[in-house]
């Protein structure tokens, strides 16, 4: 089953199961955007529009998901602009925005590497990426999570990602924040700066 199937059935679910446990991750994260009003910042991963009531007001939000039932339920709630897109291979220009906000989907996707140098290409430099997720630590063993990985991979999500391991590949991503979130540190809330003097 593909990811756009998997959550196109998650969909009607996805709002009710979420949106209570995530809220006050979302809000703190989501404090961290310090965007001005001309910013342009991209929602990747946007989903059903969790996000969106604790956007900041000001910047220019555009938002991304490759489910359109997720879409669908996202449009409407806020003044953001949605397209259908996949966050391993997203279809904006190099260095387009000021920020990402990538919640719940590093350890969603198939190719998270893939995804994560994706964001950093359209962050421009000096620009920050906010990740809440789900991370193993360097080193854990975790042996059910990893053993579950593969099955609710195509479920859902992930269980295996560290985080560590995708940002070695990014030398232009520096760590700014790393704090727990929920399930005694396995969620995690994450800020990253694309380095001013860094180049892809």
């Amino acid at each position: 089953m593909s990811l756009a199937a998997a959550y196109r059935l998650w969909a009607p679910l996805y709002d009710p199961v979420l949106r209570r446990a995530t809220a006050p991750v979302r809000r703190r994260s989501l404090e961290r955007l310090q965007a001005e009003p001309a910013d342009d910042v991209l929602l990747a991963g946007v989903g059903t529009g969790l996000d969106l009531p604790h956007l900041p007001a000001g910047p220019r939000y555009r938002g991304c998901d490759i489910t359109p039932a997720m879409l669908a339920r996202a449009t409407g709630q806020r003044a953001v602009a949605l397209d259908c897109a996949d966050v391993q291979a997203l279809p904006y220009a190099e260095a387009g925005f000021d920020a990402v906000v990538a919640h719940l989907i590093l350890a969603v996707v198939p190719r998270p590497a893939a995804a994560l140098a994706e964001m950093s290409r359209v962050t421009r430099p000096g620009g920050r990426i906010l990740i809440f997720d789900k991370f193993l630590q360097p080193g854990q063993r975790a042996p059910l999570r990893r053993l579950a990985s593969p099955l609710l991979g195509r479920l859902a999500t992930r269980t295996d990602v560290v985080l560590e391991e995708l940002l070695a590949e990014r030398p232009e991503l520096g760590v700014e924040a790393d704090d727990p979130a929920l399930a005694g540190g396995w969620f995690r809330q994450i800020t990253l700066r694309r380095h001013p003097d860094e180049a892809h």
